[in-house]
């Protein structure tokens, strides 16, 4: 697989609340309720609004597939709506050293997150 090179925008941190869902006709699914979050990049610094929500589903055979919605306000005052979807998938106990929050080298899995941005004038 061939490495995908980008320049950094920005570190974002998160903190939150898992609920089990529950099993369903796709997979096991969590929602996992963001309760902070923080942006810092080059020129830009945001934090949450209230209301955000990842909804995972794990498959039976094991991939993660992330759903997010969520709200940041800028220092500035502009909102930045972000809505990510991505895969996650590796070996079962590469993938259980994960759930368990080990650091785990990012060569053993597979994990692919698209980003959509969209902003509001300050």
């Amino acid at each position: 697989m061939n490495n995908i090179e980008t320049p950094h925008l920005f570190t974002m941190t998160m903190k939150n609340e898992r609920q089990v869902f529950g099993r369903t006709p796709l997979g096991e699914r969590r929602v996992t309720i963001v309760t902070e979050a923080t942006i810092d990049g080059s020129g830009l610094r945001a934090t949450l609004l209230p209301g955000g929500s990842d909804w995972i589903t794990e498959t039976s055979d094991g991939t993660v597939l992330l759903d997010c919605r969520l709200v940041f306000q800028t220092d500035d005052g502009a909102l930045i709506g972000m809505t990510y979807r991505g895969i996650r998938h590796g070996p079962p106990e590469v993938m259980a050293r994960m759930a368990r929050g080990e650091t785990v080298d990012p060569g053993l899995y597979y994990h692919r997150v698209a980003i959509f941005f969209e902003t509001s004038a300050p």
